[in-house]
């Protein structure tokens, strides 16, 4: 295979045959000339969280087949986002959340968020 990863299970079956939803986002790659910067980040969840760190937030989670954890809802400061996940605190409980976004239905805020106006030009 090319020393390529295959494999064989169709995108999107979780363990035990559960669908779960299929997100992708595009990587963050450098231009190959070393003197132009990052190209221009796109609308994706993880940079709107990332604009958005500090700020109180919920986050509403369905993980399918879990009856425990079929529709959650976290509260609490958006710390860090990463393309597959992001980090939650809640200093009321001092917990510490880490939510894969795969899982994430939608995000509600008590204030404006911030958006990159470029996002959408």
């Amino acid at each position: 295979m090319n020393g390529s990863y295959f494999n064989s299970g169709f995108p999107g079956t979780g363990l035990e045959n559960n669908t779960v939803p299929n997100q992708q986002s595009m990587p963050n790659f450098q231009n190959q000339n070393s003197f132009s910067g990052p190209i221009e980040e796109q609308s994706y969840i993880e940079n709107i969280l990332r604009l958005n760190r500090g700020k109180k937030a919920r986050l509403h989670v369905t993980v399918p087949g879990s009856v425990e954890w079929q529709d959650r809802v976290f509260d609490g400061i958006i710390e860090q986002a990463g393309k597959d996940h992001v980090i939650l605190s809640n200093p009321n409980t001092g917990e510490w959340y880490l939510i894969l976004i795969i899982y994430l239905d939608f995000v509600t805020f008590e204030e404006p968020i911030n958006y990159n106006k470029q996002f959408y030009t």
